[in-house]
C-alpha cells in the first residue's frame, strides 16, 4: 500500500520505520527537487540540516542524493542543527528552499520534514501544497548509487557551519556582557534537542540540563511545557538562587521559561513581555500578529501602545507570510513559537530567551517584577492547556458538536460568544474563555483556558472536559 504523505500545521511528521522511511523521505525529496527546479531552473539551491533524532544523518544523505541527482546545489550542515539555524541559512545563502529533517516537539519515535523559504521562515501554505502535490507514489530508482563525494568535488555539495553563523548572529545582536555582568544565575534545559551547544558557547558558566546527545530524549517528547520540565522546575526550587531558566524544544524553535520561584511562564506572558520591552524600552514599533489560541490580552497591550494587531490561524506559516510582507514587530503563537523584528521571520526559542534575559539585565528587575509591569497594563491572568488523548471518533464527534453550536455552557460557565478562526474559542463573562481544537500534528484534542487564577483555569478545563466527553 502506498503511504499518503500530508504536510500538517508545520511539516510532515510520521513514526520512524513506519511511514517515516528512507523510501518515503526520498519521495518528498524528489517533490522538493522538482519544485525548486521549477522555481529556479538555472541555479537552484537548497540548504539542509537535521535535528538530534535517530538516523538524522542517514535520512539527510538520502535527501541530498535526490537533490544533487536533480541538479540542485546543496548547502548542508554537518551534525545536528536547530530549525532557526537552517532558516537563517536559507536567507544567508539565498537558497530557493530550506529543508529541516525534524519532528520538532513530537515524541522521539517521530521523524519529520520541514520546508523553509529564502526569506528565512516557513514556506507559505500555498507553496507547501505545491510541493505536496508533486509527491509521486514511488521514488526514482538508483538513488543509493549516487556518489556524494563526486558531487562535492563538482561543487554541487557545500558544507556550511550553520551553528557558528547562528552563534555569531546572537553575539552581534545582544549585549552578552550585560547579561554576564548582571549577577543573575541562569539555567538552560535543551531537552536533548538541537539547541544544546549554543548557550554552552555563549555562557559556559551557566547551569545546563539535558544538553547531551540523546536521540531517544529519555522517552520524553521534547516539548517545553510545564508537565515535561519537572526536572528543571525541581532544580530551580532546590537551588533557590536561579533567577531564570530557559528551555527549548527538539529543534529549538519553541521557548519555555521559568522564574526564580520555579514557576512556568507561558507564551502569552512571554509575548506580552517582549512587546512591552521592544516598544517601551527599545522604542520599536510595528504590527503584532498572533495565532488564534493566544490571549486577548495581547490586543489590549497593542491598543495601549497604539500598535495594529492581527489574529491568524494556528501554524507559524500563517504568521511568517505577514512578517515577510509587512512591518511586523512580533509574531507569535501559544505553543511557544515567537519571532521578532530584526531577526528572521521564524520561531526561535533561544533568540526569544536572549531578549528576555537582556530585558532583565538592562532593567535590573526580576521576571516577576517585569510581569507585574505587564499586569498594570492588561490585568492579571493565568493560562493552561490540556491535551486530551482520545480516540478519533470521539474527537470528530466533539468537533461536530462545536460546529453545530451544541455547547452553550461548560459547567458553571455560560458562553457569551464564539470565535471560529481556527478551532472554537468560547468566551465567558469577565475575561474568561476556553478553546477547543484538534492538533494538526498529533492524535490529540487540545483544550485551552484563561482566567484570573490558575485554580479557576483548571476548573474551566475540568468542567469543559466533563461536558464534551461522554
Amino acid at each position: 500500500m502506498i503511504d499518503t504523505i500530508k504536510f500538517g500545521t508545520d511539516g510532515w511528521r510520521a513514526v520512524i520505520g513506519d511511514t517515516y522511511t528512507f523510501n518515503n523521505v526520498a519521495r518528498v525529496a524528489e517533490a522538493s527537487a522538482k519544485w525548486v527546479m521549477r522555481e529556479n531552473p538555472t541555479s537552484p539551491s537548497v540548504v539542509i540540516g537535521h535535528d538530534c533524532r535517530f538516523n538524522g544523518a542517514l535520512f539527510m544523505d538520502v535527501v541530498i542524493k535526490v537533490l544533487v541527482d536533480a541538479g540542485v546545489k546543496v548547502y548542508y550542515a554537518e551534525g545536528f542543527v536547530s530549525t532557526p539555524m537552517v532558516s537563517m541559512g536559507a536567507n544567508t545563502y539565498n537558497c530557493d528552499l530550506g529543508i529541516v529533517l525534524t519532528a520538532s516537539h513530537n515524541p522521539p519515535t517521530y521523524g519529520g520534514y520541514k520546508l523553509k523559504s529564502k526569506e528565512g521562515g516557513p514556506l507559505s501554505p500555498a507553496k507547501v501544497q505545491e510541493v505536496e502535490d508533486l509527491i509521486e507514489d514511488e521514488p526514482k530508482a538508483g538513488i543509493n548509487d549516487i556518489d556524494l563525494q563526486a558531487a562535492m568535488d563538482r561543487g554541487l555539495i557545500v558544507k556550511v557551519d550553520l551553528e557558528k553563523e547562528y552563534i555569531d548572529a546572537v553575539k552581534e545582536s545582544f549585549d552578552i556582557e550585560a547579561i554576564k555582568n548582571s549577577g543573575m544565575r541562569l539555567a538552560y534545559d535543551a531537552m536533548y534537542g538541537a539547541g544544546q551547544n549554543v548557550l554552552k558557547e555563549l555562557f559556559p558558566e551557566m547551569d545546563f540540563l539535558h544538553c547531551e546527545y540523546n536521540p531517544g530524549f529519555m522517552g520524553q517528547a521534547p516539548e517545553p511545557i510545564a508537565k515535561n520540565l519537572k526536572e528543571l522546575e525541581a532544580f530551580i526550587k532546590k537551588e533557590g538562587n536561579v533567577e531564570s531558566a530557559l528551555a527549548t524544544d527538539g529543534d529549538a524553535d519553541r521557548i519555555g521559561l521559568y522564574n526564580k520561584k520555579g514557576e512556568f511562564v507561558d507564551s502569552h506572558h512571554i509575548i506580552l513581555l517582549l512587546i512591552h520591552y521592544l516598544v517601551k524600552y527599545k522604542g520599536m514599533s510595528g504590527k503584532v500578529v498572533t495565532a488564534f489560541s493566544c490571549t486577548p490580552k495581547i490586543a489590549r497591550m497593542c491598543e495601549h501602545y497604539g500598535l495594529e494587531h492581527q489574529t491568524v490561524k494556528i501554524g507559524f506559516k500563517h504568521v511568517a507570510g505577514i512578517m515577510i510582507a509587512e512591518d511586523v514587530l512580533l509574531g507569535g503563537e501559544e505553543s511557544g513559537g515567537i519571532a521578532t523584528k530584526g531577526h528572521i521571520p521564524e520561531r526561535d526559542g533561544i533568540w526569544m530567551g536572549m531578549i528576555i534575559w537582556e530585558f532583565m539585565a538592562k532593567s535590573g528587575k526580576s521576571l516577576e517584577e517585569l510581569i507585574n509591569e505587564v499586569y498594570e497594563i492588561v490585568g492579571e491572568f493565568k493560562f493552561e492547556r490540556s491535551d486530551l488523548h482520545i480516540d478519533e471518533q470521539l474527537k470528530q464527534d466533539i468537533i461536530a458538536n462545536c460546529k453545530a453550536n451544541k455547547y452553550d455552557s461548560f459547567g458553571d460557565y455560560q458562553v457569551q460568544n464564539i470565535e471560529t478562526i481556527d478551532g472554537f474559542k468560547f468566551h465567558f463573562p469577565n475575561d474568561r474563555w476556553v478553546m477547543i481544537r484538534p492538533s494538526g500534528t498529533e492524535p490529540v484534542l487540545r483544550v485551552y483556558a484563561e482566567a484570573p487564577t490558575i485554580e479557576e483555569v483548571r476548573t474551566i478545563l475540568s468542567q469543559t472536559e466533563k461536558e464534551i466527553k461522554p
